[in-house]
């Protein structure tokens, strides 16, 4: 069960956002955006600082042309605890369109100094290449944009590079897959510190898809749209504070006060599901995420997780994502 809001401690934590010319400019905003808008969600602070880092406060033009203003120097930052570091990355197209991700060799001793004693270090789309070239990637499973995975590889053979999955978490240091995948990487920072909840309301003042460690293949459930009564909502949160409570129709449809048939007529309206169906991908979510997140037996996963048994949680990931439990968890199980 996630706690309420009023619950979360306040925890000043420093994001850094590295910046240097060239460097692309959705790495830069959508990051900072998340962490904006679950101060919206929060009604209050969020515990975090974000800090746009670069070796000058000089406005940086960003491969999209768009001038950005640091926050501050790196060595402004020098004796300040970082949080968490976030590494945006750059390419080059040369003129036959091959992509290569190019990485300022003056940035490289900045990230290693920033990344020194930083809880967790996370880079997005090509900004791997920068980790790797400080040393940070060294003998871990990561990803990076497909178009540069293989340089990656052949450039840092210390380095599991894996092309297919959104993003990647390996101990304390994350990659991202592509551009629009530093939203989905930040959310999922997001819910690291704040829980799944919370992450899903970001996810969909984004209008998008949570998306946990997924490959191209799109493994993943869209988050809810927000409904338009209270009344649909609350019973929403229900089901996501304790998807093992029995969940059945007759008992959501008594806390909501209504007969079973016009509850189910509220879900299809406001939801467009039935009850029955929408708790299956909560719980289906949550499954997931224990597989992705622990060692967990299915037994277990299952129980925890309102299936009741393991074939009952088998036959719900068939239905919605076309693979079983365990197939599941030997794709996508993080390190770490």
């Amino acid at each position: 069960m996630q706690p309420a809001d009023s619950d979360i401690p306040i925890i000043e934590r420093l994001v850094v956002v590295t910046l240097f010319d060239g460097v692309d400019l959705l790495d830069v905003t959508g990051p900072a955006e998340v962490f904006a808008l679950l101060a919206r969600e929060l009604d209050g602070p969020t515990g975090y600082e974000v800090v746009l880092a670069a070796e000058t406060t000089d406005p940086v033009t960003t491969s999209a042309g768009v001038r950005v203003l640091p926050d501050a120097t790196f060595d402004d930052l020098a004796g300040r605890r970082v949080d968490t570091l976030v590494v945006p990355g750059a390419v080059r197209v040369d003129a036959e369109r091959h992509v290569r991700a190019v990485v300022d060799p003056a940035l490289v001793p900045r990230v290693q100094a920033l990344a020194d004693g930083a809880r967790r270090v996370a880079s997005v789309c090509v900004g791997a290449h920068v980790l790797a070239e400080a040393g940070l990637l060294e003998g871990r499973r990561v990803t990076t944009h497909w178009s540069t995975a293989r340089q990656l590889a052949a450039e840092h053979p210390g380095v599991r590079v894996d092309a297919d999955p959104i993003f990647v978490r390996d101990g304390d240091v994350w990659t991202g897959a592509g551009l629009t995948a530093c939203l989905d990487l930040t959310l999922a920072l997001v819910a690291d510190d704040h829980g799944q909840e919370l992450a899903l309301r970001v996810a969909r003042q984004l209008v998008m898809f949570l998306k946990r460690p997924g490959g191209q293949s799109q493994f993943s459930v869209a988050t809810d749209p927000r409904a338009t009564t209270r009344r649909v909502d609350d019973l929403r949160h229900h089901v996501l504070r304790d998807v093992a409570a029995p969940l059945t129709v007759a008992e959501l449809a008594e806390r909501a006060h209504v007969s079973a048939r016009q509850l189910t007529r509220l879900f299809k309206t406001e939801l467009g599901t039935t009850p029955a169906a929408y708790v299956e991908s909560v719980r289906v979510e949550a499954a997931r995420q224990r597989l992705e997140t622990t060692d967990d037996t299915l037994e277990r996963v299952a129980t925890a997780c309102g299936f009741g048994t393991t074939d009952t949680l088998t036959r719900a990931f068939r239905r919605r994502l076309d693979t079983t439990p365990a197939q599941y968890r030997a794709r996508f199980r993080l390190a770490g």
